[in-house]
C-alpha cells in the first residue's frame, strides 16, 4: 500500500493540473506507435534495398588454366609392332636430344639374324623354284633323264654303303666292347685275388702282433697293402663300368647318326625319282605347278622381307629423341616403348579449362603462359589452336591443398610462337600457367 500510494503521489501531486498530465501521457503514445510503424516498414523493405545495393562484378578479361608443356601432336612412345613381343634390343642408333628424319632408323632389334637367315633362305627358295621352271618349260632331254637315273642309281649305292659301313662299324665296336669287357673281367678277378690274399696276410700277421712276435709297424705295412688292394679292385670295377658305358653310347651314337643318313639318303632317292617321273613327260599342268610354285616362293620372300623390315625401328615422324626407355641388350617394354619422340621445333600447351568456363573460350585467341615451378623465365606467347570434345577429370594437379582434384575439365590446345617454342623445346611436361585472352 504504501508504494502504491507513493506512485500515485508522484503521477498526480496534490497541486498539478490534471489536462498536462493526459497531455504527457498522450504524447507518449504517439512517439511509441510512430517508432512501431517505422520499425515495420523498414524490415518489409530491406529485401529490396539489398537487392537494389547488390553491386554487378566486372566482365572477366582472361581465363586461368593449369597445364602442362608437350610437343606439337603429343609426345609418340615408339615400340616395335605385337609380332616382336619380346624382342630385345641389340642396336640402339639414337641417344636423347637426338634430331631424326621420318623413317630414320632408331634401333634394331636382336631377331635381326634370325630375320635375315630366313630371307636369305626365302630368296635360295626362289632360284629353286625359278630353275626348276626352266627346266620344265625346256622340255625333256634324253640327257637329263639319263643323268637323273644316275644319280638315282648313285644314290642307292650311297645308301648300300652306308648300311654297309654301319653295319661293321658297329660289329668292331661291339668286338671291342666284349673285348674290353673281358680283359677288365680279367684284371678284377686278379684284383680280388691279390685282396683276399692281402687280406689273409693282414689277419695272420694281427694274431702275431696280437701275440707279440712282430712289431707294430709290420702290422701297419700289411695293413696299407689291404687298402690298397681295396682301392685297387675299387678303381678297376670303375674302370670296367665307364668303358662299357662308354662304348655302348658310342654304339648308340653310330646308329642314330647311320640312321640319319639312310633316312636322308632315302628322301634323296624318292626326291630325284619324282624328279626323274616328271622329267620324263612335259605337260602344261607341269608348267602350271611349276610356275604355281614360283610365285608361292616370291610372296614368301615379300613376307620374310617384310618381316625383316619389321626389326628395323624407324622414326615415323621428324622430330627429337626426348627420352629412351630401352637400351641394347633390355627387353622392349610394352608400355613405354624405345624411345619417346615429338616435334619440338612447335612446342603446343594442353591446359585444363574448367567445364564452366570453357563456353568462353574460342579457336584463335591469344594466351599468356608462364611457368608454374620457374622453369623459365618471363612469360610465353600462344594462340588457342584446338578445343577438347571431351570432359574429363584434371591430369594437372595443383599445389593448392584445398583445390578440387575432382573439378572436371577440358583439354585445350594453344600453340606457341616459333620464339616460345624455341626457348621451352627441352621443358616437356613442364607445369604451366596459363591465361587465355577473352
Amino acid at each position: 500500500m504504501g508504494q502504491a500510494a507513493e506512485l500515485k503521489k508522484s503521477l498526480f501531486p496534490k497541486h498539478g493540473k490534471p489536462w498536462i498530465i493526459a497531455l504527457s501521457v498522450l504524447g507518449l503514445c504517439l512517439i511509441g506507435t510512430t517508432a512501431i510503424y517505422t520499425l515495420k516498414i523498414s524490415r518489409n523493405e530491406s529485401p529490396e534495398s539489398s537487392v537494389t545495393a547488390t553491386v554487378t562484378p566486372p566482365k572477366k578479361q582472361a581465363i586461368s588454366a593449369l597445364g602442362r608443356l608437350e610437343p606439337y601432336g603429343e609426345v609418340i612412345k615408339l615400340a616395335p609392332p605385337p609380332t616382336q613381343g619380346g624382342a630385345k634390343i641389340k642396336q640402339l642408333l639414337v641417344k636423347e636430344g637426338d634430331k631424326v628424319k621420318v623413317g630414320e632408323t632408331i634401333a634394331i632389334l636382336n631377331t635381326i639374324d634370325q630375320k635375315e637367315a630366313a630371307f636369305n633362305a626365302a630368296k635360295q627358295q626362289v632360284k629353286v623354284a625359278q630353275a626348276n621352271l626352266n627346266i620344265i618349260q625346256a622340255g625333256a632331254k634324253t640327257g637329263e633323264i639319263e643323268a637323273q637315273a644316275a644319280t638315282i642309281k648313285q644314290l642307292e649305292a650311297e645308301l648300300t654303303g652306308e648300311i654297309a659301313t654301319n653295319q661293321a662299324t658297329i660289329a668292331q665296336l661291339e668286338m671291342e666292347l666284349e673285348g674290353e669287357k673281358q680283359q677288365q673281367k680279367a684284371t678284377i678277378e686278379r684284383l680280388e685275388a691279390e685282396l683276399k690274399d692281402a687280406q689273409r696276410d693282414y689277419q695272420r700277421y694281427q694274431n702275431l702282433a696280437q701275440d707279440g712276435v712282430i712289431s707294430q709297424s709290420d702290422l701297419d705295412q700289411r695293413q696299407l697293402k689291404l687298402e690298397q688292394a681295396e682301392k685297387s679292385l675299387i678303381e678297376g670295377q670303375e674302370k670296367l663300368k665307364k668303358t662299357v658305358n662308354t662304348l655302348i653310347e658310342q654304339i648308340e651314337v653310330e646308329k642314330a647318326r647311320s640312321r640319319k643318313e639312310i633316312n636322308s639318303l632315302t628322301q634323296e632317292i624318292y626326291s630325284a625319282k619324282a624328279t626323274l617321273n616328271r622329267i620324263a613327260e612335259v605337260r602344261p599342268v607341269d608348267v602350271q605347278k611349276a610356275q604355281a610354285e614360283v610365285d608361292q616362293a616370291m610372296a614368301q620372300l615379300q613376307e620374310s622381307k617384310a618381316d625383316l623390315d619389321l626389326v628395323y625401328i624407324k622414326s615415323p615422324i621428324a622430330g627429337q629423341i626426348l627420352k629412351i626407355n630401352t637400351y641394347p641388350g633390355e627387353k622392349v617394354d610394352d608400355t613405354n616403348g624405345i624411345v619417346e619422340l615429338g616435334k619440338t621445333e612447335q612446342m603446343m600447351v594442353i591446359a585444363e579449362v574448367y567445364e564452366s568456363e570453357i563456353n568462353q573460350v574460342k579457336i584463335g585467341q591469344k594466351a599468356l603462359i608462364k611457368s608454374d615451378n620457374n622453369s623459365f623465365v618471363g612469360q610465353l606467347e600462344g594462340t588457342v589452336n584446338e578445343i577438347g570434345l571431351q570432359i574429363g577429370k584434371k591430369d594437372v594437379l595443383n599445389t593448392d591443398p584445398a583445390a578440387d582434384v575432382d573439378v572436371r575439365v577440358v583439354e585445350v590446345k594453344i600453340l606457341l610462337t616459333p620464339e616460345a617454342s624455341q626457348k621451352v623445346s627441352g621443358l616437356t611436361y613442364a607445369k604451366v600457367v596459363t591465361e587465355i585472352k577473352l
